[in-house]
């Protein structure tokens, strides 16, 4: 009978001990972000991160085709990837949905918002803007210029330089010469136009 006793006040002891122990669900203990903490001795729950670390897909060592600038920090001309028949059909895609509304379809600057007042944008068919490097119209795209805001929420880089290689089709279309046409197409550009009456 002793030994009973002693074996429940020993239970309802455990209980008593395990009771006060108890922790629920909405006391949880962990560091809330930004919230202060006295176990570390900057105060600070938030652990500051390792030097060096970088977060996964954000390495970005590939300055050209992150920044559009070469190691010198000039602007670079050389497309990072190839440029395929499907980089600038992205490019036209990309360009309709962000840059006509602004530029127009053809680059000459008359898109439906500087119709309704916006400022007017350079024609891309200007000799300076022919002439300049692409990483340049890579650069305007992610940071803008001027009255044009930067895209690079929007735009990603693989994309910003599709739209670039588009331009410069569109720059090719508008101002091409005969001379630009490979010599064995020529033929059929010549009987297109006689099809057409001659224009």
């Amino acid at each position: 009978m002793r030994t009973n006793l002693k074996l429940g006040a020993l239970a309802l002891a455990v209980a008593a001990v395990g009771a006060g122990c108890r922790q629920d669900m909405h006391d949880q203990p962990k560091f809330i972000p930004l919230r202060p903490s006295g176990f570390f001795g900057d105060s600070r729950s938030e652990r500051p991160l390792i030097t060096g670390t970088v977060a996964r897909g954000h390495l970005k060592d590939d300055t050209a085709f992150y920044t559009g600038k070469g190691p010198d920090g000039k602007f670079v001309n050389e497309f990072p990837f190839p440029v395929t028949k499907e980089v600038v059909e992205r490019g036209q895609q990309r360009f309709n949905i962000y840059c006509a509304p602004c530029h127009d379809a053809t680059g000459a600057g008359y898109g439906m918002i500087v119709r309704r007042g916006y400022r007017h944008p350079p024609s891309y068919h200007i000799e300076q803007l022919r002439n300049v490097q692409n990483g340049y119209l890579y650069d305007v795209i992610a940071n803008g210029f001027g009255a044009m805001p930067d895209y690079a929420a929007q735009v990603e880089p693989a994309d910003r330089w599709a739209i670039v290689a588009y331009i410069r089709a569109l720059q090719l279309s508008q101002n091409a010469s005969i001379n630009d046409v490979p010599a064995e197409a020529r033929g059929q550009l010549s009987g297109q136009q006689a099809a057409g009456g001659g224009k």
